[in-house]
C-alpha cells in the first residue's frame, strides 16, 4: 500500500482579479476588492524536503504532484471563523510571495514551506497581482504598490483578532517591498506597528538599501524583530541591481563586512547569510524555502513566535546554529545535508538601536 498524501490548509487573501475558472481561481490582473479563500493543498508522499512537485497537467496526480483539493470563497465573518478554528496556539504566519509568481506558484510554495517546516501556526498567504513573466518586472512592482492598503488591512484584521497572540510576516523577493510599505503605512497611520506583529522575516529582499533605510526609519521606535536572509550569489538580485541604478539590494549585502556588519548589528537586525549554501535553485534566489535546515529553523523558531537568541538553536539530528551573543561574534554550522556553512549574525546593541537606518546602513543621517 502506497503512503498517503498530506494536506495543508491555508487562508488566502488576494488583490488579484478572479479568473472565473475553478482550475486557476485568480489571474495576474488587479482587483480593487480583496478576495478570501479557504484552500486545501495535497502534498505528495516520497518527496524531498524543500521541493515542490509541480503539476504537469490538469488534473494533477496527488500521489506525485501538488494539488489543490478544496477551495471555498469566504466572507470576512467566515474568514474570521476560519482563523478561530485553525489557530489553536495563537501563532499566525503570513507569507508574501515575490516577483514572477502565478497564483498557484505562491500557494504551492507556501504549502511546501508549512509542510516541511512543521510550523505550528495558522498559515495565511497574501498573494498580489503578478504577470508571472520575467518581462513583467515593472508591472509586478506597481502591483505591490497597488496592494499596500489591502495587505495593511489584512495585517490589522489579524492583529486585532482576539484569538491571535502574535503574527510573523515572512516576505520573499519583491514581496518584501510590499511588506515594508504596508508596515510603514500602518506605523504612520496608527503611530506604531501593531505590537502583535513580533517577527518580520525578509528572504532575499529585493530592496534598495537606501529605500529600506527610509522605510525602517518611518516604522518608528517600536519595531518588530527583523531577520534578513541574504545570499551574495543571488543572480536574480544581481539583475535587479543592474536595472535599478546599481544600488545595493538588501538581499545581497555581506553582513560580515563593513559598513553593513556594525550598522545592522547596532540596529538589532539578525542576518542569516546563505551564500555558501547550495540548493537546486539555479538563481540562488529561493534558498530560504529549499534549504531543509533554514526551513526547519524558520518554522520551529521564528514562525512560532520565538526570536533567535544567544543560544544554540536546534535544527535536528545534531545540527545547530550558534547565534551571536555579542556584536563581534559570528556563529557557523556545518549543514551536512547541503554540505556548506550557514552563517548567522544577530545584532545586539549595548544601547538602544538608532531610529535612523539611513544612519545605520549608510553612515550619515538625512533630513527632509
Amino acid at each position: 500500500m502506497s503512503p498517503a498524501a498530506s494536506d495543508v490548509t491555508m487562508l488566502v487573501a488576494t488583490s488579484r482579479k478572479p479568473s472565473g475558472d475553478p482550475a486557476t481561481l485568480f489571474t495576474g490582473e488587479r482587483s480593487p476588492a480583496l478576495s478570501l479563500t479557504d484552500l486545501t493543498i495535497s502534498i505528495p508522499p516520497n518527496r524531498a524536503s524543500g521541493t515542490v512537485e509541480w503539476p504537469k497537467k490538469l488534473p494533477p496526480n496527488p500521489q506525485k504532484e501538488f494539488a489543490v483539493v478544496a477551495a471555498k470563497g469566504l466572507s470576512i465573518p467566515e474568514a474570521r471563523d476560519w482563523l478561530h478554528s485553525h489557530n489553536s496556539n495563537g501563532h499566525v504566519l503570513v507569507f508574501v510571495h515575490g516577483f514572477n509568481n502565478r497564483y498557484e506558484d505562491s500557494v504551492f510554495r507556501f504549502a511546501q514551506f508549512i509542510h516541511d517546516s512543521g510550523a505550528k501556526v495558522a498559515p495565511v498567504l497574501f498573494t498580489w497581482p503578478s504577470r508571472a513573466s520575467v518581462l513583467g518586472y515593472n508591472y509586478d512592482k506597481e502591483s505591490t504598490n497597488f496592494s499596500r492598503t489591502a495587505f495593511e488591512r489584512t495585517l490589522k484584521a489579524l492583529a486585532d483578532d482576539r484569538s491571535v497572540t502574535d503574527v510573523t510576516v515572512m516576505a520573499h523577493s519583491m514581496g518584501t517591498w510590499l511588506a515594508m510599505e504596508s508596515l510603514r503605512q500602518m506605523a504612520l497611520q496608527d503611530g506604531q506597528v501593531s505590537p502583535k506583529i513580533k517577527n518580520v522575516i525578509l528572504a532575499s529582499p529585493d530592496l534598495d538599501v537606501d529605500v529600506f533605510g527610509r522605510e525602517w526609519t518611518e516604522l518608528g521606535p517600536k519595531k518588530p524583530k527583523f531577520t534578513i536572509i541574504v545570499s551574495r550569489d543571488d543572480r536574480a538580485l544581481a539583475v535587479s541591481r543592474l536595472i535599478s541604478g546599481n544600488v545595493d539590494r538588501v538581499g545581497q549585502v555581506d553582513p560580515s563586512a563593513e559598513p553593513y556588519k556594525s550598522k545592522l548589528q547596532a540596529a538589532g537586525i539578525t542576518v542569516i547569510d546563505l551564500t555558501n549554501v547550495k540548493t537546486n535553485d539555479r538563481l540562488n534566489h529561493s534558498k530560504f524555502a529549499e534549504s531543509p535546515e533554514i526551513v526547519k529553523l524558520l518554522g520551529t523558531q521564528l514562525a512560532s513566535g520565538q526570536t533567535l537568541t544567544d543560544s544554540r538553536v536546534g535544527l535536528g539530528d545534531g545540527l545547530g546554529i550558534v547565534i551571536a551573543g555579542t556584536i563581534d561574534t559570528v556563529g557557523n554550522v556545518a549543514a551536512t545535508t547541503v554540505g556548506a556553512p550557514i552563517t548567522a549574525v544577530e545584532g545586539k546593541a549595548d544601547k538602544p538601536a538608532p531610529d535612523e537606518l539611513e544612519t545605520i546602513l549608510k553612515g550619515d543621517a538625512t533630513t527632509e
